[in-house]
Parts: structure tokens; C-alpha cells; sequence
């Protein structure tokens, strides 16, 4: 076994210490994948051959989304204290579905959440649970706030399910990410149950423009906008969504970490109050995929969703993630989270989300002075940019990824092609944006000419 380990680090450590030319790989690389084209064999393989095909093969073929020039669907990097934990956690391999099965993973879950929240300045009585990403999360107290919501009502739909049920609403931002279009399907109120909250010119909802609320309603706000990293204005509607009776959750992924940094937090305002929250850990605080985080303000509302039990499984008095989340056996994921928290540290996590945030208007401006339209002022890491006509701005888009030297991917903004560009790795450096903006705006002239 040791020897098995020893090389696989070698060549992760390789393959991290490469500079490549590209982000993307190249067509050789992609080709090579039909290496794979092959029936399982009936006799084994031995693991150093496994090894070497693994790294031969995939390794060309990777997306260098941990390198400083990946800006596509708000991706992270992975730091280095994770993702040396990530290692162990492998090694370990620990079920943390119950403290009985590992009270390592148990109490590395308990103070790894318990930072979460304090950076994030949600209130200490909230409990959270790791889980599969954001996705996940949302799915998760969408869940929590329906049942809660109907138990309220007089309705238990731990025992009677949702038929016959009062009718709950989904009020959602236009904005939400279509995640939350999944979570409504998810939970059996379907798409037909969500109406819309107009937005203004920056995606964030309009307070003026809130449908008439009542306490049938799940209302869902957004920290950072898919596409243009702006914050809904929590201060203003999520009282007023209380004042009504209604439930407020909030899709976070990657713009609730702004609440990390003193600079920032402003932005995020007021989003403390909600009742439930989801998060990243995969996305600004760099941890190894996949590491999502789903918050409720009251541990009971999430745990009359979540709670299960059978013979085999041990009693337990204390905080279990099967009891809080959808996931029963789970990977560990509170060693990984917990490694990159203290290795940053508060100020080092305030600074990833600072750093980053600027980056993204350093390319901004470096596009913008070369005669891109930016269209969205930058506030976040996020940054939308037109090259001219929608053809024009497709063009640029394919012509960026063919290149390879970064990658960036497209998006729709307000009826416009727009490029979608994400700066959420600990490993970009302002030379790397430099070299970026060069290459999308070569890319630019090669499609104008």
C-alpha cells in the first residue's frame, strides 16, 4: 500500500507543479480518452498499472480549474491544507452518518459548521449539516421550510406527505438559479408553484415589486447572482416576508461568503434574518469538490424533516448528519472544511474573498479599456462582458475556450450572449489576469479580422 500512495502523490504533486500552456486540454489529449474504449477484463489489473494508466490518461485531459485561469461556473481551487486533507479523509475513510461510527468525523463536523456560521454571521443557535453542494443544500431546507410551513398549517407531511395538503407558493427571485426549479420539483410542489420577483438592472430583487405574501409562502432570495454576483436586499424584504407569516430562504453558493469579509459584508446585509441558508464550500473557500453546506435557524425544523431510524441503527443523543441532511452514509467532508478554515484563518478567508473580488474587476477594467461592455457594475467576483452583437460575443467565447490559454463560459443576461467570467481560486494572480484579458482580447481581434 505504501508504495501504491507514495506515487500517487508523486504524480498529483507533478501534475500541481505543472505550468501548462493551456487550461483547457487540447484535442490529443481529449482524443486519448478513447484509451478507455475498452470491456472490463476478467482478470485483474495491478494497482501500480491502474495507477499509471489513471495519471497517463486523465491527467492531459483535465480541466486546470485549479490553476489561476479557470473562470467558468464559479469553480474553486483547492488549497493546499484541504486538499492535503482531502488525502487523509481517503485514507481514513470514515462514514459520518453517526458520532458512533466516527466520533473523529463527528466532532471535526460539529466545529467545522460551527465556524461556518460565525463567519458567515448567521445566528448561533442555527445548525448546520455538510452535504453534496448547493444543489443539495437547497433541495434540503426547501424540504425543512415545506414541512415546517405545514406543520404550522396543522399538517404533518412527515406521516401524510403533501397530498391533500394546504397549498404552499414558492416566491423566487426572476434571477434564482435554476437549482431552485429542482427543489421545487424536489419536494412535490412543482414549478407551477413559483412566481417570480422582478429584478432590477444588477439581477437582485425588487422590494417594491414583492407579491403579496402569506404564511403558505416559501420565499426564496439570492447571495450572488449567478451571473452578476449582486445581493438581493435582505434588510428590506425579509421582514416584510416575516411580517406576513411566510418562510425566507436563502440560495448563498458562493455570495454568502461575502459576510467573511469586513469590506464586503455590507452587500449581504440583513441576510442573517432569513430562516434557512445554502452554501459552498467547493466554490470561494476552496475546498476539493464536493462540499456543500445546508444552514437552518432552528435545528428542530430541520431535523422533523431529516430524522430517521431502524433497528440496526445505534441511539444516538447527540448531533447525527444522517438526522439533519438527506444522505444517511456520507463521506467526511468536516475534515476538509475544517483544514481550509485554519489554515486561513478569519483574516485569511476575508482576504481570499477580497482578493478575488478584485481580480474579477481588474479583468473588468482591463476588458472594458479595451472596448468591451461590462454589464454589471463588479461587486463580487463575478463579471459580465459583451463584445458587440450576440454573434460577436459567441464567437469570442468559442474562440477563448479553442485557445485555451484561460477559459471562460457564456451566458444569457437580460436578453443579451454575454461572457461569464468567475474569479474564485485561491491560485489568481493579478499576472494571470494580465495574461487572461491578453488572450481574450486576441481572441477578440482574431474574430473581428
Amino acid at each position: 500500500m505504501e508504495p501504491l500512495l507514495i506515487d500517487a502523490a508523486r504524480r498529483a504533486s507533478r501534475y500541481l507543479a505543472q505550468q501548462p500552456d493551456r487550461v483547457s486540454p487540447g484535442p490529443a489529449a481529449v482524443a486519448g480518452l478513447e484509451d478507455l474504449d475498452l470491456a472490463l477484463g476478467d482478470s485483474p489489473l495491478p494497482p501500480e498499472q491502474v495507477i499509471e494508466t489513471l495519471d497517463r490518461v486523465a491527467s492531459p485531459a483535465t480541466m486546470r480549474s485549479t490553476g489561476g485561469k479557470y473562470f467558468g461556473f464559479v469553480n474553486g481551487g483547492t488549497l493546499p491544507a484541504a486538499l492535503a486533507a482531502a488525502y487523509l479523509t481517503s485514507a481514513w475513510d470514515q462514514n459520518a452518518a453517526l458520532p458512533v461510527m466516527s466520533p473523529a468525523a463527528a466532532r471535526f463536523d460539529q466545529v467545522a459548521t460551527d465556524w461556518i456560521i460565525d463567519l458567515l454571521g448567521l445566528p448561533s443557535s442555527a445548525a448546520a449539516t455538510f452535504c453534496g453542494g448547493a444543489s443539495v443544500a437547497n433541495l434540503t431546507c426547501v424540504t425543512a421550510a415545506r414541512d415546517a410551513m405545514l406543520a404550522r398549517l396543522g399538517w404533518d407531511a412527515r406521516a401524510k406527505g403533501i397530498n391533500g395538503s394546504p397549498r404552499l407558493r414558492i416566491v423566487a427571485t426572476a434571477e434564482a438559479h435554476v437549482t431552485i426549479d429542482k427543489a421545487a420539483r424536489g419536494i412535490g410542489l412543482g414549478t407551477d408553484a413559483i412566481e417570480r420577483i422582478p429584478t432590477d438592472e444588477a439581477g437582485r430583487a425588487r422590494p417594491d415589486a414583492v407579491p403579496d405574501l402569506d404564511d403558505r409562502c416559501i420565499v426564496v432570495l439570492q447571495a450572488g447572482n449567478v451571473n452578476t454576483g449582486h445581493c438581493d436586499p435582505f434588510a428590506e424584504i425579509v421582514p416584510m416576508a416575516h411580517d406576513a407569516g411566510a418562510w425566507v430562504h436563502v440560495d448563498g453558493a458562493f455570495g454568502l461568503w461575502a459576510a467573511a469579509s469586513p469590506t464586503r459584508r455590507r452587500l449581504v446585509e440583513g441576510v442573517g434574518q432569513a430562516d434557512s441558508w445554502a452554501t459552498d464550500c467547493h466554490k470561494w473557500l476552496n475546498v476539493a469538490y464536493d462540499s456543500g453546506v445546508a444552514i437552518v435557524a432552528d435545528e428542530n425544523d430541520i431535523r422533523r424533516s431529516m430524522t430517521t431510524d431502524a433497528a440496526y441503527l445505534e441511539a444516538t443523543a447527540g448531533r447525527a448528519p444522517m438526522h439533519m441532511g438527506l444522505q444517511m452514509s456520507q463521506r467526511a467532508r468536516g475534515f476538509e472544511a475544517w483544514a481550509a478554515m485554519a489554515s486561513l484563518g478569519r483574516k485569511g478567508i476575508a482576504e481570499l474573498v477580497d482578493r478575488t473580488s478584485d481580480r474579477a474587476a481588474q479583468l473588468a477594467q482591463l476588458l472594458a479599456q479595451a472596448g468591451a461592455e461590462v454589464l454589471t457594475p463588479v461587486v463580487l467576483n463575478q463579471a459580465l462582458v459583451a463584445f458587440g452583437d450576440d454573434a460577436t460575443t459567441d464567437a469570442v467565447i468559442a474562440a477563448v475556450q479553442a485557445d485555451g490559454r484561460c477559459w471562460a463560459g457564456g451566458t444569457i443576461w437580460h436578453a443579451r450572449r454575454a461572457m461569464r467570467l468567475s474569479v474564485s481560486s485561491h491560485a489568481t494572480t493579478p499576472d494571470d489576469i494580465v495574461d487572461s484579458a491578453q488572450a481574450i482580447i486576441d481572441c477578440w481581434r482574431a474574430v473581428s479580422a
